[in-house]
């Protein structure tokens, strides 16, 4: 068994053989889909999740043992490599604990340390350290160098002499692995961290107020802040350092615990000032700043896997989201000068019309564009009306609410859908491949109606950044970020499945084992020679493998095909399986799909040779063939006296859409044109530690009006439905302060941090960043 698989059973508290076979099946090139849905009986079932996780391990633990590997060869090539610093680097567990070992023997430029021993002076270094009873000023007499050797420097008198032994002490408790995850450790669990603003820039740093004065405990800051003050100190606003008090002694508690570690207590003796000095010095110019940088530069990363693991969790929710199905959808990309764009895609998601309505100022063509509308409807037989959620919204949806009013026979159904993203996809290289003759302006509401249709097929066509659903995600590694959306976007579009013979080529692409080339062959070999009637069909298109085929076929249905089980998740592999059901039950494939009754009859002990966890999937699958894990579809209902955020009253109870979580709160589409933020203290009536634990993007809740901010465009709102309004508590009541940012949408909503009001403008009183 591997020490990296040991180290990650460990951590992942799994048992080690599991993560042996999966890091094998990883190896081969096996997909982690693949391995989560197809490879259970191997990994003891392991979950996608736990599979992530594992392969990240993976990654950063070999990254760790290249490096281990390269440390070592180096000092051995100094000559410097000892039996007991070859166990402390073997043991390191972290790639900061193995650079602190590395520092005394890592490459660099030439120290004041350095000069000082070629000069002569490590004696002198060493005798004062060792014997603190001797006389520095006397000692040091004996090392006076008037003349520098080539490439040196001369130590003309005392004070010279003992600044150069004081860099040569300084130098060496400065790399003391043990000494800096001492002083880590200490820093991180009892500093403050300090922000404050920078002299003359206070009028231009105005949205960063919240931290002109700030300190709170580094061990507490939560990933939003860290942010925040990051971006505040990135644009040259904000400066950020560490605080401690003083020891009663008035010397800084770190120097203590440098002058214990390396042995030097003060007892009145002749050297003991000196050595105080070359403990303070080491502490302020040699490993103040270095672990203020080393603990900020952790602190982002933490903040910045937090935030990129909220964007990820809404992005997941987002892509998730029920499908209203692949029914006739009008799509209406709503404006006001330029007018409501129209278009009318078919059950399959094809654009058959488009259009353009002016009922909206400067023209008012009200009544012509609900009749044109209501021609639209007839002539294609639309079902649903997918409104984008942008500017003039709320005045189509009105224009809609009538169309169904004045023709109740056309039995449309009509949902508001965020179109965020959707003008990115418009202007893409992949939207001009698919309308090349189509103005951009209308690329926008096929997309707004295919969303509804069907999000996921829709959604995997626009860069997930550009969807927004995260916090402060223009501050996070943009590469990480892009990895990790990726990642959920591949693990949603395989825990669905696709129909071959509809999805595009962006969707096959999120397909384990395709690729961009793999999926536009697909489609080029599916408009060449019709529609794929069966899965060992796809083993014709150019370049597809056997290798690609195991990785991909179990995702890709063909409905209503040669053979029934190529629509289900049931992979070829295990169809002998399945004939070994039929043969048990005596009836044919079409009797044994979708009998439950018949299915439960089954004893799966029979087939044991197959394996207990295959047997029970495939059972399962068969009951519910190609079942889709999405909820059934509901829309929101916006109340139709409440357009603006003018018609808001505290107190009117809503119904709405959450558009986005973060660490701090919900942000619920209300139908106003602005998000309102639900914080994290009123999202249920219990304590609620993370928000996703309550809701998830996408979800439909019902939310309390608590305050309305109409200059500064904020709304509060509670799912506290019978919560007291601001005007209503207390004035003590405790406060809360929060952070600004933008919502999924695009458009404006509040962020927030933990902090302390029962007013609106208590709650957004530090406001932090906008997004």
């Amino acid at each position: 068994m591997s020490a990296l698989a040991l180290q990650i059973a460990r951590e992942l508290a799994v048992r080690p053989e599991q993560v042996e076979a999966t890091i094998a099946l990883l190896d081969g090139g096996a997909t982690v889909p693949f391995i989560a849905r197809y490879r259970k009986e191997i990994t003891g079932a392991l979950d996608d999740t736990q599979l992530r996780k594992l392969e990240e391990r993976l990654g950063y633990l070999r990254e760790m043992t290249e490096r281990r590997t390269a440390i070592l060869a180096s000092i051995e090539e100094q000559g410097k490599l000892s039996d007991a610093l070859r166990e402390q680097i073997l043991a390191a567990e972290t790639k900061a604990r193995l650079e602190d070992l590395y520092l005394p023997y890592k490459p660099k430029r030439v120290t004041k340390g350095q000069q000082a021993i070629a000069a002569g002076l490590l004696p002198l270094a060493d005798l004062l350290f060792n014997e603190p009873t001797r006389v520095p000023e006397t000692e040091a007499q004996a090392f006076i160098v008037t003349e520098a050797a080539e490439g040196g420097l001369a130590y003309p008198d005392v004070k010279a002499v003992l600044d150069g032994a004081k860099h040569i002490l300084m130098e060496r408790f400065a790399e003391q692995a043990d000494l800096l995850a001492l002083l880590r450790e200490y820093l991180s669990q009892r500093a403050q961290l300090s922000a404050h603003v920078v002299a003359g820039k206070e009028s231009a740093a105005a949205k960063f107020q919240d931290y002109f004065a700030h300190d709170e405990a580094f061990a507490k800051v939560p990933s939003h802040r860290a942010l925040a003050m990051f971006r505040g100190r990135n644009e040259g606003f904000l400066s950020l350092n560490f605080t401690l008090p003083d020891s009663d002694d008035g010397v800084h508690p770190c120097e203590h615990l440098i002058a214990h570690h390396v042995g030097i207590e003060a007892a009145g003796r002749a050297a003991d000032a000196w050595l105080a000095e070359v403990v303070r010095w080491t502490w302020r110019v040699k490993l103040l700043t270095h672990l203020e940088s080393d603990l900020l530069g952790e602190l982002r990363v933490q903040a910045e896997e937090e935030a990129i693991r909220v964007f990820a969790r809404n992005m997941k929710d987002l892509l998730m989201a029920a499908p209203a199905g692949l029914r006739p959808t009008l799509g209406l990309d709503p404006g006001l000068r330029t007018g409501v764009k129209v278009a009318v895609v078919d059950g399959t998601g094809k654009l058959v019309a488009h259009s353009t309505i002016f009922p909206h100022q400067p023209r008012n063509d009200w009544d012509g564009s609900v009749h044109a509308l209501a021609e639209i409807c007839k002539t294609h037989g639309v079902e649903l009306v997918a409104i984008g959620n942008g500017t003039a919204s709320r005045e189509t949806d009105k224009l809609v609410a009538e169309l169904m009013k004045k023709y109740p026979a056309l039995g449309l159904t009509k949902i508001v859908v965020s179109e965020a993203g959707a003008s990115v996809y418009s202007a893409s290289e992949l939207a001009a491949q698919e309308f090349p003759s189509l103005d951009v302006t209308f690329r926008g509401a096929v997309s707004i109606a295919r969303r509804l249709q069907d999000p996921l097929a829709e959604l995997v066509k626009i860069d997930p950044k550009a969807i927004g659903v995260g916090q402060y995600q223009h501050d996070v590694n943009q590469l990480k970020l892009s990895r990790m959306l990726d990642t959920v976007v591949e693990d949603c579009v395989n825990a669905v499945g696709v129909d071959v013979n509809l999805a595009s080529a962006a969707l096959l692409t999120r397909i384990a084992g395709l690729n961009a080339t793999l999926a536009q062959n697909i489609v080029s070999f599916r408009d060449a020679n019709g529609m794929f009637r069966n899965r060992q069909d796809l083993k014709k298109v150019p370049r597809l493998g056997e290798r690609t085929f195991e990785q991909a076929a179990g995702f890709l249905r063909i409905a209503q095909g040669d053979n029934p089980l190529d629509a289900s998740a049931v992979h070829p592999e295990s169809y002998p399986l399945v004939a070994t059901f039929q043969a048990a039950a005596n009836c044919d494939l079409a009797a044994l799909i979708g009998n439950v009754k018949l299915l439960k009859s089954l004893k799966p002990e029979q087939f044991a040779e197959f394996g207990a966890i295959t047997v029970a999937d495939v059972l399962s699958e068969l009951e519910k063939p190609g079942r889709d894990p999405r909820p059934e579809f509901r829309a929101a209902t916006f109340d139709d006296a409440v357009t603006e955020m003018k018609d808001l009253l505290p107190g009117m109870v809503l119904e709405g859409v959450v558009t986005n979580v973060t660490a701090f709160g919900a942000f619920v589409d209300v139908g106003v044109h602005q998000d309102g933020l639900v914080h994290i203290s009123v999202l249920a009536e219990r304590f609620v530690k993370d928000p996703h634990e309550v809701v998830k993007a996408g979800d439909i809740v019902k939310v309390k009006v608590m305050e309305v901010d109409l200059p500064r465009k904020r709304i509060a709102l509670s799912c506290k439905l019978d919560a007291p309004l601001p005007s209503e508590k207390p004035a003590n009541a405790s406060q809360r302060k929060v952070p600004s940012r933008q919502g999924s949408s695009g458009r404006q909503t509040q962020g927030s941090t933990p902090l302390k009001s029962g007013t609106l403008g208590d709650l957004f009183r530090k406001a932090g960043v906008s997004n």
